[in-house]
């Protein structure tokens, strides 16, 4: 290119005279790119501010005189190796306080104008250029990183006050032609209350954008823990919609007991809200589970870890709650209950976050130490006390006008089910604070691990398992023997053949066999169900499709999902089995039927910058990034389980390989490395059978989910007073007829 087609400006611009910039403005850019390294030249910073080597060598002469730089040595021509002196830095520290600018030096409109007109006749333009110089925006695999990096650090508080923004501004959306309803003002008053209390804590202790005095020309990244799988730039988001999604449910119920309006009419309108919620923490929390087992090659996908725990609880009672909510809509009961779960759910997760971000755990998890724990604790404790002293202020107007006529009902399963979940949460809730308690009053640190957890959520389980099969079979009001057997035979039946098959194929264990018996009676019991849902809408002319849609069927298709979870945890810890294989390369041992050869031990390197420095032109190093272990198991393929080091953080991160089977997983970690050449590997290897149906019931909780929130066939809702079978009875004045579909199984699950 020759210079007399450069624009007129840029060749008269090699002096400090000529340009468009003062002398005080080029110095402050110099100072500030050499405070970005521990040594740089005159050559590397004309090219960084995109200025002639004249004009940055007569910037630098003048600082040079004031004693702000130091010459190293003199390459070539006026190339001048220099450093920052202390004066330079101390000055630099000033100058980053004005301003944190460090990229090129700005230009004058006049001469950007013939700048652009100079490239758009000089440079030629083409589609595979521009895919060449763009690539990397669209499909840069290190944004996975950076996502995590954000989502991980105590900053991600923006994350949270964005998602609790979204969600007031859709609220207000989808409420704008009711801006004059006390109960729509209310709940917004409440979603724009919690606003300002995340909004001041981005604005005080969580500030996002804290200016660094001496920015780093690259951030650390997050956790190696964190950015060392995919999952990591997804699950975080998620999990953040789960528990931000409750804000608003939680809303209308303040909303409703502030204004009295305590009938069903804040249920409709928080419906659809929660369950978005709820699948969210759903999925999230899963997502967290595949993660743990992807990534910290322990053979494991839940260790009741405090963080873990904190995640669960709300999702316990936001489970009991959409459960029980049902029951006040067709009988007006459990009005407390379903307050006190609804509120109890949007407190767990403001406890939640603080346990997360408080830094009183220990957890891979949790967040470092920050000064918002108190803050959140505070705020967690106000919203404790105005949802007692609301519910205590309605308790009269709370009260149901009727009762529960029989335990064989469907109300009377949803009752056994909020204590049963209920008796989870208090369980859950003890062991992962129980700990803080008593440290906090006699300073000793003790650990409630998984021991404690297995011994006593494995009954609630069982509970649970059993009340999934019941439940859906159970008319509205009550029900004869007759009846109940008559619904439950083929599910009943279902549940003896597959414990039989079980063990005619040689699994033992009374837990487990219980737990597979009730697992297929409830599984048997949710497909009767959308079988009968389907053939009703049939029946009515309508598709197949909408037979499983609405709250119910939709209900019935996670119903299945738990199921399998539950089949798969139940399986999966009882029949597990690990070791640790000490080998050579060439070596081959025999575990459980399965034949492990080390094939080799290799080793790959990585060019990475220094740890210390701040400039990304810091000459990198070539370090060991990664420790492979090839392993043949059974004679097939090789799985690569490796120990990934990353030098720049000082930290060795495990990365399995897991072979994902229908029936089993076989899972490969490599324990320790080699000492030397020639020496022995550690190791492990675990068979852990039907993995595969934990992220299958997953899958199928969030597609049930979807489908609940879909609307199914409405129904009119029953008295809350016991009267007989197929009288009148009078709903807010207007006559209803209590449906005969209370007592047909062909229409249970066929409402929304």
């Amino acid at each position: 290119m020759s210079e007399q087609s450069l624009p007129q400006s840029l060749i008269q611009a090699t002096t400090l005279d000529s340009i468009d910039l003062i002398r005080p403005m080029v110095e402050d850019m110099l100072l500030r790119r050499a405070s970005l390294t521990d040594r740089t030249t005159i050559g590397k910073t004309a090219v960084e501010l995109c200025l002639h080597p004249n004009v940055v060598q007569q910037a630098f002469q003048g600082l040079r005189d004031r004693q702000f730089f130091d010459v190293l040595h003199l390459e070539g021509l006026g190339n001048y190796h220099f450093t920052l002196t202390d004066a330079g830095r101390e000055r630099a520290r000033s100058v980053f306080e004005r301003s944190g600018y460090t990229g090129p030096a700005p230009v004058t409109m006049k001469t950007y104008t013939e700048i652009v007109g100079w490239l758009r006749t000089e440079v030629e333009v083409s589609d595979e250029r521009l895919r060449a110089r763009f690539s990397d925006l669209v499909l840069n695999p290190k944004i996975v990183d950076e996502l995590g990096a954000a989502f991980a650090g105590q900053r991600s508080i923006l994350l949270w006050g964005l998602i609790l923004a979204g969600l007031t501004f859709a609220m207000h959306r989808k409420y704008r032609d009711r801006r004059t309803d006390p109960l729509v003002g209310w709940a917004t008053a409440v979603m724009l209350g919690t606003c300002t209390f995340f909004f001041a804590l981005m604005v005080g202790p969580a500030n996002p954008f804290t200016k660094l005095l001496i920015p780093a020309a690259d951030g650390r990244g997050p956790n190696p823990l964190l950015a060392n799988h995919p999952l990591m730039a997804i699950h975080p988001p998620v999990l953040y919609l789960g528990y931000v999604g409750f804000t608003v449910p939680f809303a209308f119920a303040v909303a409703a007991m502030v204004t009295g309006r305590l009938g069903e009419g804040w249920l409709v309108e928080t419906r659809r809200w929660t369950l978005v919620a709820w699948g969210a923490l759903t999925i999230g929390i899963g997502l967290g589970a595949w993660w743990s087992y992807e990534v910290l090659g322990w053979g494991g996908y839940w260790g009741w870890d405090a963080v873990e725990n904190a995640s669960l609880l709300p999702w316990i009672t936001g489970t009991a709650y959409l459960h029980s909510v049902m029951v006040q809509e067709r009988r007006g009961l459990l009005r407390v209950w379903n307050l006190s779960l609804l509120c109890a759910t949007f407190c767990l997760t403001i406890l939640g976050t603080f346990l997360t971000r408080s830094g009183v755990i220990s957890s891979v998890h949790a967040f470092s130490n920050s000064q918002i724990g108190p803050w959140i604790l505070s705020f967690f404790g106000i919203c404790v006390a105005i949802t007692l002293g609301l519910i205590f202020w309605r308790g009269d107007r709370l009260r149901s006008t009727g009762t529960i006529d029989s335990p064989l009902s469907r109300e009377g399963a949803f009752l056994a089910n909020n204590v049963v979940f209920a008796a989870f949460a208090f369980v859950i809730l003890l062991g992962t604070i129980f700990p803080l308690l008593v440290e906090a009053w006699n300073n000793e640190r003790l650990s409630v691990g998984a021991p404690y957890f297995d011994a006593l959520t494995m009954p609630i389980g069982i509970a649970l398992l059993f009340l999934m099969a019941v439940a859906p079979v159970l008319p509205w009001r009550k029900t004869t023997g007759e009846v109940l057997a008559e619904r439950l035979r083929w599910p009943i039946a279902f549940g003896l053949v597959v414990l039989v098959l079980c063990v005619v194929f040689g699994l033992r264990g009374v837990d487990t066999l219980l737990a597979l018996f009730l697992g297929a009676f409830a599984g048997g019991s949710a497909i009767r169900q959308l079988v009968l849902a389907t053939k009703a809408a049939r029946s009515r002319g309508d598709s197949r499709l909408r037979g499983i849609l609405g709250r119910a069927n939709g209900g019935m298709v996670v119903h299945l999902g738990v199921i399998l979870i539950a089949v798969a945890i139940a399986c999966s810890q009882s029949y597990s089995s690990n070791t640790e294989l000490v080998l050579k390369a060439g070596e081959t041992k025999t575990f459980k039927g399965h034949t492990v050869e080390l094939v080799r031990v290799r080793t790959e390197f990585a060019k990475v910058k220094p740890t210390g420095g701040t400039s990304a032109d810091s000459d990198p190093q070539t370090v060991v990034r990664k420790i492979v272990a090839d392993v043949r198991i059974d004679g097939g393929r090789i799985d690569s389980p490796a120990i990934t080091r990353f030098a720049e953080r000082g930290q060795s991160v495990p990365t399995p390989s897991v072979r994902t089977g229908f029936v089993r997983d076989l899972y490969v970690t490599l324990v320790q490395p080699p000492a030397e050449d020639g020496a022995s590997a550690v190791i492990g290897f675990y068979v852990q059978p039907m993995i595969l149906w934990l992220w299958i019931g997953l899958g199928l909780m969030g597609i049930g989910t979807l489908l609940a929130l879909f609307p199914g066939r409405r129904r009119r809702p029953t008295s809350a007073t016991s009267v007989p079978d197929g009288s009148h009875e009078s709903i807010g004045g207007v006559p209803a007829t209590i449906s005969s579909a209370d007592n047909d199984p062909s229409m249970i699950g066929a409402t929304r």
